[in-house]
């Protein structure tokens, strides 16, 4: 079965392909962490073991370059120490900001496997080619992700992303190709 990798984006401008997003979400800073700057980061990444010392992230809108220089795990999360922040009061700025890295660094994925962004807004049609509406979010269950679709009348299918039911995903042509069951729709 494919893979779909969770991803949010940002904004558009600067995008290594076009309509993709410049940034990609990788956490959400909760709140400072200790007296000497640290932060708790809860993690929207399926590569945390990527954020390390050393590795430059963006923080807040407008996306502003931080130099990671520490980081521990931590029952919720991740604790962060930014080069630029020496004291709680000083970092607890940062509270609520959304964590990025840039798009154009994100790991490669196998072939078959997908990020969240790339898969949003795609056209849905059944084998027979009606058209069913395009993915507007993918909920992450236990067993495997579901999309949700919808159309122009707001009406709402879930297809659960599994080769039972998605045959082909071709994003150069913005579709997806499913097979529909008696009583999926």
């Amino acid at each position: 079965m494919n893979a779909v990798r969770k991803s949010s984006s940002f904004t558009p401008a600067g995008s290594p392909v076009e309509g993709e997003p410049a940034f990609l979400v990788i956490g959400k800073i909760r709140r400072p962490h200790g007296v000497r700057g640290d932060v708790l980061m809860e993690v929207i990444s399926d590569f945390p073991e990527r954020i390390q010392p050393g590795v430059t992230v963006y923080v807040g809108e407008p996306a502003q370059p931080q130099k990671i220089t520490d980081r521990r795990t931590h029952k919720d999360g991740l604790i962060l120490h930014f080069a630029a922040y020496t004291t709680a009061e000083s970092v607890g700025e940062l509270r609520n900001a959304f964590v990025f890295v840039r798009a154009d660094d994100r790991p490669a994925l196998e072939n078959g496997e997908y990020y969240h962004h790339q898969l949003l807004g795609l056209i849905v049609r059944t084998e027979q080619a009606e058209e069913l509406g395009k993915i507007t979010e993918i909920l992450e269950t236990g067993a495997n992700d579901v999309f949700v679709v919808q159309n122009e009348k707001g009406q709402k299918v879930y297809i659960p992303y599994s080769d039972d039911f998605v045959t082909d995903i071709d994003i150069e042509q913005g579709t997806i190709t499913v097979h529909i069951i008696p009583g999926l729709i």
